[in-house]
């Protein structure tokens, strides 16, 4: 039975990435001295990362940008996005004063 990143262990969603990372590696015909020279990273760093093993997050993105998938992170964190409802307690909860303009201000 094939496991989902949803389902899965924290240990497991890891090894999941590190095999993805491997195949991203593999698909563009490169080694990991190959890759190493490419993103000045370790060979022992690229090798724990595609074993899951706690890859830091500059790890992951100089990896993915090698590998020409940096765009992959817009998936992984999409941009937040504010309701207007949001917006509109943002804007009640504020003091009600504004900055004035550099030239209107008494001391300028």
């Amino acid at each position: 039975m094939s496991l989902t990143m949803s389902t899965a262990t924290d240990r497991e969603v890891m090894q999941m990435v590190g095999a993805r990372l491997r195949a991203l590696r593999r698909a563009q015909e490169a080694s990991i001295l190959d890759t190493a020279a490419a993103t000045g990273l370790s060979r022992m760093t690229i090798s724990r990362a595609e074993h899951g093993d706690n890859p830091t997050l500059l790890t992951v993105v100089r990896l993915l940008r090698a590998y020409g998938r940096l765009a992959a992170l817009e998936g992984f964190i999409p941009e937040a996005t504010v309701s207007p409802v949001a917006l509109l307690r943002e804007r009640r909860r504020g003091t009600g004063t504004k900055a004035l303009p550099l030239e209107a201000r008494p001391d300028a």
